[in-house]
């Protein structure tokens, strides 16, 4: 495994499995073989409904809690509730978060960011940073907090680089974690011609190419998947290293195509969603 120091020396891993659409049983197996296959990253959200679910499968894995980086989310509904940070705490069956993201960039999440800023500095979260932001709803953040934000979670792959906003990110000593990171399963984009020749050169499969191509450009990567074999093969990445030629090639296929595209209704909607977190299994 590789790790990321992020601004304030947390080490996070540069692979994980991430729990979005995954139904609690189907978190709690992917979760339980992720961390058998050597996975140490986990990443999950209030609004996902698989808390609980991976708080047991950690607890079956056998591993020291210590071991492992648990990652979460706010949702919007919950940015204004002060028992927020604790009820989440609660329902992963933890004491301290390693990573915590405001989930959407809507309803006050000012008032989730102090929270989160309040938390870090009672010990119960070790970073905290922002997921689906743009820039200047990050400038924002970083114009009114204590706690600098160490991680932005956002849509980066081939297809959608963000390199421009990468290097805002860097001046800030802010990593990228990319969700959709292999393009949401977009066929055309795992069987372009450079990934099946460098998946050949390199006796791995397409999906693999392009996490490494993640991993060496510095973001960091949580595929999630209810394939077990996939899931394996999602953590084994650490054997082999692009070369600059190759990591020029991936960079060219940069089309600034998304398959995520936030508006304002979108968002005014989730600030009215309250998810069922007390009812989740």
């Amino acid at each position: 495994m590789e790790y990321a120091t992020l601004n304030n020396g947390v080490k996070m891993p540069m692979a994980g499995i991430g729990t979005f659409l995954l139904t609690p049983d189907e978190a709690e197996t992917s979760v339980l073989s992720a961390l058998e296959d050597g996975c140490r990253l986990i990443d999950t959200a209030n609004a996902y409904l698989n808390e609980k679910a991976v708080d047991r499968a950690i607890r079956e894995s056998g591993l020291p809690r210590e071991e492992i980086f648990l990652e979460t989310k706010l949702w919007p509904s919950f940015y204004e509730q002060p028992d927020a940070v604790d009820k989440t705490l609660e329902r992963l069956g933890t004491d301290c978060i390693d990573l915590l993201l405001i989930h959407q960039p809507a309803g006050n999440y000012l008032a989730g960011y102090r929270q989160m800023e309040k938390a870090c500095q009672e010990g119960k979260v070790r970073a905290i940073g922002l997921s689906n932001f743009n820039r200047t709803q990050i400038e924002e953040i970083l114009s009114r907090c204590k706690v600098r934000p160490a991680v932005l979670q956002t849509e980066v792959h081939p297809y959608n680089q963000e390199k421009e906003l990468k290097a805002f990110l860097d001046e800030g000593a802010m990593v990228i974690q990319a969700w959709y990171p292999l393009g949401h399963g977009d066929k055309t984009l795992i069987q372009e011609k450079v990934f099946a020749e460098l998946a050949q050169k390199y006796g791995k499969s397409n999906a693999q190419i392009i996490l490494r191509w993640q991993i060496q450009s510095g973001n960091i990567v949580i595929p999630g998947s209810r394939n077990l074999a996939h899931i394996r093969d999602n953590f084994d990445l650490f054997d082999f290293t692009l070369t600059d030629e190759e990591m020029s090639r991936i960079a060219a296929m940069d089309q600034r195509k998304r398959y995520y595209t936030s508006t304002p209704e979108l968002l005014r909607r989730y600030a009215e969603i309250v998810p069922d977190v007390d009812g989740q299994k």
